[in-house]
């Protein structure tokens, strides 16, 4: 093993699928709401996010959990099966998470999510390596197995005192081929993993990821109407009123972070829109 002065630092590029990043995914909340999300695509295809059966759709911490595997995936060079190993623990603190039991229950019920959520796209996922939208199912990850630590590491178990059965353990993860596809054929946006988690609000998180995407498709300005913008994110308000209650927090925090250069409301008669300057938020 290298001298830790000479170990490479960890790879803060996010590099993600930019038409599933276009569309909503995770729920801004890690309520137990397991209704399926429904979304009309700009172009008039239809997109499904359904829960597993007696399981809630993903949420805020999920979101989290996908961005750290995909920053995993583009720092092992895209390994050619997909396959990600990593310890808990060591995922965990990437995320800058408390490493803890029920930190490690979280982990491994969103690992377990983003395996059984089904993805419907009728025409509203882009398949960049067909040049046309489709009509698919598929999961984020197509497996998921978690080992306990092996007997001879179990002296360690004295430094995590509330482990009582939720021991540390060993993950293989793999991801879908569809994601795997989309990425090897370019058609993809880049996040600045340090700039994202350092982002307390999901909202914030989730207008960073989308934004990003629009600026790769469309370039530095986006006007969007505030209904339109509630179902891409997505949210469960929609008066006005309220979305710009939910999203005002989120917007000071993406200005100061210097993700957004502006992002404002606008009003014309009774509709509201909007507008957002974006950064090149990469470096």
């Amino acid at each position: 093993m290298p001298p830790a002065s000479r170990r490479r630092p960890p790879s803060r590029t996010v590099l993600l699928d930019r038409a599933l990043e276009a569309l909503p995914l995770f729920r801004l909340s890690d309520s137990s709401d397991d209704s399926a999300v429904s979304f009309t695509a700009d172009q008039g295809g239809r997109w499904r996010v359904l829960p597993a059966p007696g399981e809630r759709l993903p949420g805020t911490f999920d979101q989290d959990v996908f961005v750290e595997l995909m920053r995993r995936f583009h720092e092992a060079q895209g390994p050619a099966d997909g396959a990600l190993h990593f310890t808990l623990h060591a995922f965990l603190r990437s995320m800058g998470r408390r490493v803890d039991g029920r930190t490690y229950e979280q982990l491994r019920g969103a690992l377990g999510r983003l395996e059984r959520t089904v993805l419907e796209s009728e025409g509203a996922w882009y398949d960049a390596t067909q040049g046309r939208h489709a009509t698919v199912r598929f999961t984020l990850l197509s497996a998921v197995a978690i080992d306990r630590r092996r007997l001879t590491d179990r002296d360690q178990l004295a430094l995590f005192p509330s482990l009582a059965s939720n021991e540390p353990g060993d993950a293989r993860v793999v991801l879908h081929a569809n994601l795997r596809a989309n990425l090897e054929a370019g058609h993809t946006t880049t996040l600045n993993a340090q700039r994202y988690f350092a982002l307390s609000s999901p909202v914030a998180r989730r207008i960073y990821r989308l934004t990003e995407a629009v600026r790769t498709e469309q370039g530095p300005r986006w006007r969007v109407p505030l209904e339109r913008l509630a179902e891409l994110l997505p949210l469960a308000q929609r008066y006005p009123s309220h979305l710009q209650r939910v999203l005002q927090p989120a917007h000071e925090m993406l200005l100061t972070a210097g993700l957004v250069k502006r992002a404002e409301f606008e009003q014309a008669g009774r509709a509201w829109s909007v507008v957002y300057d974006l950064t090149d938020s990469r470096r």
